[in-house]
C-alpha cells in the first residue's frame, strides 16, 4: 500500500474547476475496473492529488504514469490546451501497518479543511475513503 502525491504542472490550480477534478477522478476508478489497485482514500486538491492506494499488478511507477497520461490527455482535452499538465515524477509513501493506513486516510480526508477551502469535509465534493 501506498501513499502517492503528485502535482500540477507549475502548480496550476486547474482542480479549483471541480468537473477537471471528476475527469481525474474517472481515471482512478479506472484503474480500479482494471484491477491494477484499490483505491483506498483520496482528495483532489486544487493542484495536487494525495492517493492512498492498494496494488494488485504492475509497479507503482507504471499505475500512476497511466493515471497521469490519461487524466492529463483528458483535462487538455476538456480545456481546449495541450502541454505539460502534471510536473514530472511524483512522491510515494510505503504503508507498512494498518494503524498507519487509517493514520494516513484521515489526513487525507482533512486536507481541504486544513487548507480552508471547507470547514467541513462533506463540504468539499472531490474525496472519498472507503471507511466512509
Amino acid at each position: 500500500m501506498y501513499l502517492v502525491t503528485a502535482k500540477t504542472f507549475q502548480r496550476n490550480p486547474v482542480f479549483s474547476d471541480w468537473r477537471m477534478g471528476r475527469l481525474l477522478v474517472d481515471e482512478l476508478r479506472h484503474v480500479e475496473e482494471q484491477q491494477l489497485a484499490d483505491s483506498l482514500a483520496w482528495v483532489v486538491m486544487p493542484d495536487h492529488i494525495h492517493w492512498l492506494l492498494q496494488l494488485h499488478s504492475h509497479s507503482l511507477s507504471s499505475v500512476v504514469q497511466r493515471v497521469k497520461s490519461k487524466s492529463a490527455i483528458a483535462i487538455n482535452r476538456a480545456r481546449g490546451c495541450s502541454g505539460p499538465f502534471w510536473q514530472s515524477g511524483f512522491h510515494d509513501v510505503s504503508i507498512r501497518t494498518e494503524e498507519s493506513l487509517l493514520d494516513f486516510a484521515r489526513y487525507i480526508v482533512a486536507n481541504p479543511v486544513r487548507a480552508d477551502l471547507v470547514k467541513s469535509v462533506r463540504d468539499y465534493p472531490l474525496w472519498d475513503a472507503i471507511w466512509l
